[in-house]
């Protein structure tokens, strides 16, 4: 397994107390771009057939913002797994991120591509952990987040 110590969040585990409700011992959070992806809400979930969870996919020209966690050890990342369903639901990856300190790599995750579905929506209280975030985003980013249309 890669050994690497921090977590890119772009969904809702931006929101710092849910992730430490989950149990992730994190020691500093920062706010990190992933260049070359987009957000999406094409996962499917586990409430109503229109609802969609997080996603990011592949689209040149196009930016990720979230939150990046520097975990207590390599090994937290595995409390993080049980949460997304990996690897039913999600696959973990390594990423190179943009920070205000460099370049970083660390661990995110994918939907399973068996359940990504176009035409769906977040509910509105999982969008607003991913607007919990805003210490960690930029205001534009932020903004764009605010205006997703939600169930």
């Amino acid at each position: 397994m890669l050994e690497l110590n921090h977590y890119f969040a772009y969904g809702s585990n931006m929101d710092s107390a849910r992730v430490a409700e989950r149990g992730l011992k994190t020691l500093v959070a920062v706010g990190a771009v992933l260049d070359g992806y987009r957000l999406a809400f094409n996962k499917k979930s586990k409430g109503p057939p229109t609802t969609g969870h997080a996603n990011i996919e592949y689209a040149l020209g196009s930016k990720v913002e979230g939150v990046l966690y520097e975990l207590d050890s390599g090994e937290e990342i595995l409390k993080m797994d049980p949460f997304e369903n990996a690897p039913v639901n999600y696959g973990r990856e390594a990423v190179s991120l943009e920070t205000n300190a460099g370049i970083q790599w660390a661990w995110t995750y994918f939907a399973n591509p068996a359940l990504k579905e176009d035409g769906l929506l977040p509910e509105r209280e999982y969008l607003d952990h991913l607007l919990e975030g805003k210490p960690y985003i930029s205001i534009s980013y932020y903004d764009y987040l605010e205006n997703i249309k939600v169930i």
